[in-house]
């Protein structure tokens, strides 16, 4: 079997994650980038798509001219990125869906649970993938992570700790800049800010790596830029359905650190901690044994691990290749559905919509929280909790 077909929707000249999409679409010959409305002034998403080596007529003024142009095509696109601002995902997302398209949507999925929840029926009623682009996730050595709560390498989890904090918007003269001004207004970003952008991914890594979905979560939220509507820092105390306990600490305004996504999971016979911004490498404490650094691309890692490394170890992977680890992943799902065979078990890790739809209600749970003085609640969204 060829190339799949792959289009975008978004991501055009000079934004900042249709690079990182484009070079993990293409990174393992998978996908062959053949449509795209990458911009939402027409004419210059359709230059740039021609400029990027689309066909005129696949060269797409916008998502409806592209979705019209490729419903009844022989050569169809097989997969298409959903990577514009947040408030379009949930309308995008679903035109798609219902024409039988696969689809990678950009987090959030959508700006509301109830949406969240449509996707999600929708998806499963349709047969199509619906996957959400937390692509951290595709670090080798988070999967590895993965794997060794999975064979209980760790035993029983009882604590994860999560960081997703920078300082690249702790200066209050921003106040009026637009990059930063919308992020924190209720009418363009929702209900919340910094959780909702980068609190998930935070959360999500670590029901990712353990196994487990937030049950309840207690937030503390708050605006450290008093002109700021929406909440700049949150602390997040969380009990997740397996049993473990989480502590989750996500913020704009700390100098000093950059990316700042860690992870720590601690069980009752070791504990491992990760950090994005040294990816090759995994911290292991083993219960009354030395500490370990595991290094990418070593010998005897899991399979998962494996799959998911491209270069020789002492070499850096970035996320682009941890985008590109999603891409393949979702490559052998299609291509297991057309050859009508089970998928290899070690690229069953994309991030579904039904992970989308758990962050969407953690958000609202945490704005909910955050409003009433960090009184416990519900962190399930509707569908998911138990009668």
């Amino acid at each position: 079997m060829g190339k799949l077909n792959w289009g975008m929707i978004g991501g055009g000249e000079g934004s900042q994650i249709g690079p990182a999409h484009r070079l993990g679409a293409g990174l393992d010959g998978e996908f062959a980038f053949v449509a795209g409305a990458l911009d939402h002034r027409p004419d210059a998403g359709r230059d740039y798509g021609k400029r990027l080596g689309l066909a005129a007529d696949r060269a797409y003024g916008n998502w409806r001219e592209m979705l019209e142009g490729e419903r009844d095509r022989e050569d169809r696109i097989d997969l298409v990125t959903v990577a514009t601002p947040n408030a379009t995902h949930f309308e995008i997302t679903k035109a798609y869906l219902e024409a039988g398209f696969h689809v990678l949507c950009e987090k959030p999925m959508t700006m509301t649970v109830e949406e969240g929840e449509e996707i999600v029926k929708l998806a499963r009623a349709t047969g199509r993938i619906c996957a959400v682009n937390y692509g951290y996730t595709g670090y080798p050595l988070v999967r590895h992570m993965r794997a060794m709560v999975a064979r209980g390498d760790l035993g029983a989890i009882r604590l994860v700790k999560a960081e997703f904090a920078h300082g690249h918007h702790a200066d209050a003269a921003d106040a009026d800049n637009p990059r930063v001004r919308w992020r924190y207004d209720p009418a363009q970003a929702g209900v919340s800010a910094q959780f909702a952008d980068c609190g998930i991914h935070a959360l999500h890594m670590a029901s990712f790596v353990i196994g487990q979905e937030a049950e309840r979560l207690s937030a503390d939220t708050v605006s450290c830029i008093a002109s700021r509507e929406l909440e700049d820092d949150a602390m997040v105390n969380l009990r997740f359905d397996g049993g473990a306990v989480g502590r989750l600490w996500t913020s704009s305004v700390a100098l000093g650190r950059q990316h700042g996504l860690t992870l720590q999971v601690f069980g009752e016979n070791g504990g491992l901690r990760w950090s994005q911004e040294q990816p090759n490498q995994l911290y292991w404490m083993p219960l009354r044994g030395r500490l370990q650094v595991i290094e990418r691309g070593e010998g005897g890692l899991s399979p998962e691990a494996d799959r998911s490394s491209r270069v020789t170890v002492g070499h850096a992977e970035g996320m682009p290749l941890a985008f590109a680890n999603i891409y393949r992943d979702l490559a052998e799902a299609i291509r297991a559905g057309k050859e009508g065979r089970a998928m290899d078990s070690a690229a069953d890790l994309y991030p579904r919509a039904e992970d989308g739809l758990r962050s969407m209600a953690a958000v609202f749970a945490v704005a909910e929280s955050g409003k009433a003085d960090g009184r416990w609640v519900d962190a399930r969204p509707p569908m998911f909790r138990q009668v």
